[in-house]
């Protein structure tokens, strides 16, 4: 994945996308520019990290039809919009689905470039999460079907003797299993595996006994 953030400008107004590329430029920021949603919505999947600076109206697919289809797609770049005929509950609609700000035509140069800065702020920390969470479900995939049970267990708080009696196993069963969970993981202590469950997205259930099936 390519850490040099990029910019992408979407507006149909070819003045404005030269003016806002040569702004997102000086900052350093790689820059693509499109002129309608539908283009940037030909362009391959982009992964890493950046900004949308989106015009709200456009001809054929709006700002706000791409920042729909963007979301039912899964898209976690942060979105600037731009508008120079948006209103209040346009501008609520859009923060509500996770835009990260909306600008009204025309903008001051340093709230444009504060914004984008922000949303590109935002992703890199939207994006390390993404990798630690993938990172932590590879980890958790080395357990076998037993042990992911006994780490789903341990999570909770349980003591040996309370995950054997659950599982109606043997304490000392338990105690080597548990040994190997923590072995398997790099883990030191109970809050090592709490961290790395919180990471990975596992649900932590209180007192309750787990199937051996880890989406149960």
């Amino acid at each position: 994945m390519n850490d040099q953030p990029t910019i992408f400008i979407v507006d149909d107004d070819a003045s404005v996308r030269t003016g806002l590329s040569r702004l997102s430029s000086a900052l350093g920021f790689q820059v693509e520019t499109y002129c309608s949603a539908e283009d940037f919505l030909a362009r391959e999947r982009y992964e890493g990290p950046g900004c949308l600076v989106l015009d709200v109206r456009m001809p054929g697919l709006t700002g706000m039809d791409l920042q729909e289809e963007l979301a039912k797609a899964g898209s976690s770049l942060p979105i600037v919009f731009i508008t120079g005929h948006g209103s209040i509950p346009m501008g609520i609609r859009a923060m509500k689905m996770g835009a990260v700000d909306f600008l009204q035509k025309p903008f001051d140069d340093n709230e444009l470039l504060e914004a984008i800065s922000s949303a590109v702020e935002k992703h890199h920390e939207i994006l390390n999460k993404q990798a630690e969470k993938r990172d932590a479900r590879r980890r958790l995939d080395l357990l076998s079907p037993r042990e992911y049970q006994i780490f789903r267990h341990i999570i909770t708080g349980m003591l040996n003797k309370q995950i054997g009696h659950c599982l109606n196993i043997a304490e000392k069963t338990v105690k080597v299993h548990r040994g190997r969970v923590m072995e398997k993981l790099g883990a030191s202590s109970v809050a090592d595996l709490v961290r790395l469950a919180e990471k990975a997205g596992v649900e932590q259930r209180s007192n309750e006994c787990i199937s051996l099936h880890p989406d149960q």
